[in-house]
């Protein structure tokens, strides 16, 4: 069990921030980046400034660095719509994958994920933030009966980041703001929330984070779901159609009520990551948990309008997922978010999302 894992990157056309938290664990490394060789040149050329930095070569043959570089583990964190095509073709070829949210745009290349996992035998984790302190914590406080059994659940994710101009700056006359163009040039900065063709609002970006928490803590599934939306913020939604703020309201199949507000709400409107809490009353008591902590305010004269007041100490998260991982191949077991679990994710915020269209009660697929 003390075998390193070697990895191919398959694109950073996303982030590399999943790749990045891999190697936080010393039985990962990094072997090689690839990607299809008729992807457009920008992201090339990203792939390219990652493995320079990473030292490894970058190959324009998925194929080829699957089947030559001595890899065990695929990380995927390319454009949303090809997530499940590299993972699937990574599982394919043998290998364990390590994925970036959300799990596709569309619910049937999900099933085909789910199914070409569990007939490839390999492990399949989507990166998430279930290993935060202060959720795991939760956890243990859950399991010991703290608060005795849980009747509802509400989680507050407040995302502070921008996501360009704000709504209302686009003047008179000036044509809407293409999606797959902004995201491509927001990236340098962080700002561009779901990079890929189709407009993503935030309940596919980030819902993953709150639906995993409610998910893990619950341990139920999500029977019905009823959500409003509305694009507040950003001029980016607003001409795209898609949400920057949502309530959703989650019916769990044991009869457990979970609630749910997530939004973009931009830079200012926090002195660190935002506002998420999660508010959890049982039979015998409750807990408030603020995701973010651990934390430590740091503040000082000319500091940069867009630093991080408040900072997050004592978090292992990628390593514990990475760990995790690594146990999971170690003795076939679990991964803290494995493909069903993704899928079934995908399918509560695509009702949600269906919900909030219709006005109408959703049953989750």
């Amino acid at each position: 069990m003390n075998q390193v894992f070697r990895c191919a990157v398959l694109s950073v056309a996303k982030h590399d921030y999943v790749a990045r938290g891999v190697i936080t664990h010393p039985r990962f490394e990094l072997a090689v980046v690839a990607d299809d060789a008729d992807v457009p040149e920008w992201m090339h050329e990203r792939n390219q400034q990652f493995a320079d930095s990473q030292q490894i070569p970058y190959v324009r043959d998925i194929e080829r660095a699957l089947r030559d570089f001595n890899v065990q583990v695929a990380i995927v964190s390319s454009e949303a719509e090809r997530h499940c095509d590299l993972s699937i073709r990574a599982a394919l070829a043998g290998k364990h994958v390590i994925q970036d949210k959300p799990m596709s745009t569309c619910l049937s290349e999900c099933d085909r994920l789910v199914e070409t996992i569990q007939q490839a035998g390999v492990k399949f984790l989507m990166w998430n933030r279930n290993g935060l302190p202060s959720i795991q914590q939760a956890q243990r406080q859950i399991a010991a009966g703290t608060i005795g059994q849980p009747l509802s659940i509400h989680v507050d994710f407040y995302f502070a980041k921008d996501a360009g101009p704000p709504k209302g700056s686009r003047q008179p006359g000036y044509p809407p703001i293409n999606w797959y163009a902004h995201q491509i040039a927001s990236h340098v900065d962080g700002s561009d929330g779901g990079l890929g063709r189709s407009p993503m609002g935030e309940l596919a970006v980030e819902g993953i984070y709150p639906l995993g928490y409610i998910q893990m803590l619950t341990g139920g599934r999500v029977r019905q779901v009823f959500a409003r939306s509305t694009a507040h913020f950003h001029q980016v939604h607003a001409d795209n159609g898609v949400e920057d703020l949502a309530s959703v309201t989650l019916t769990m199949e044991d009869g457990l009520i979970a609630t749910m507000a997530i939004g973009r709400i931009g830079l200012a409107s926090h002195p660190s990551g935002g506002e998420i809490k999660l508010h959890i009353l049982g039979t015998a008591g409750a807990l408030v948990i603020n995701e973010a902590r651990p934390d430590v305010g740091v503040y000082y004269r000319n500091q940069p309008a867009k630093e991080a007041r408040q900072r997050r100490v004592a978090s292992e998260n990628d390593f514990l997922l990475a760990d995790n991982f690594a146990h999971a191949i170690d003795t076939d077991g679990p991964t803290l978010m494995d493909a069903e679990a993704s899928r079934a994710i995908y399918a509560t915020f695509a009702a949600a999302l269906e919900s909030a269209r219709t006005g109408q009660v959703v049953d989750v697929d």
